[in-house]
């Protein structure tokens, strides 16, 4: 076969799968629309979460701890993978696939440490981290003042 009829088999084989693809989402869409229960209460809108009746409001603020923690893992969990990766291969790679092993290492490693020393992983709030120690205190002169009008004589 030539070229051009290669292509435009292609892109038949192409749009036929994603016409199949499209026509399959929207019957499991309609399927659900259809099947699915319509039974409206009164606790049928309100958040449920593990058996626990919702008490105040949904909308609350979490600390950006949180997010940081998630970005973290994130972060470490792909270096695990790309670290895996390089495990399988190892007899492939040699000693250079080695060396660009270590130098990634020793960078996450550099940043884990940048990340304990600016604070990034301390969790506990300063008020709690245990005693603070007090600043020495310098007395002031003191000084009496009255608010009494006899106070002010001349």
């Amino acid at each position: 076969m030539s070229t051009a009829t290669d292509v435009t088999a292609h892109n038949w084989a192409l749009a036929v799968f994603l016409i199949i693809a499209v026509g399959l989402c929207c019957l499991m869409l309609l399927g659900a629309a259809f099947l699915g229960g319509k039974v409206r209460g009164r606790n049928t809108e309100t958040p449920f979460e593990s058996g626990i009746a919702p008490v105040g409001s949904t909308h609350m603020r979490l600390s950006a701890k949180f997010y940081l923690v998630a970005m973290f893992f994130v972060i470490f969990d792909v270096e695990a993978l790309y670290l895996y990766a390089w495990s399988t291969s190892i007899r492939e790679s040699g000693w250079t696939g080695f060396v660009e092993a270590a130098i990634f290492i020793f960078v996450l490693l550099a940043g884990l440490f940048y990340l304990v020393r600016i604070g990034a992983l301390d969790w506990t709030p300063t008020r709690s981290k245990g005693p603070v120690k007090a600043s020495p205190v310098i007395p002031s002169p003191v000084i009496k003042t009255s608010n009494h009008p006899q106070s002010h004589r001349q």
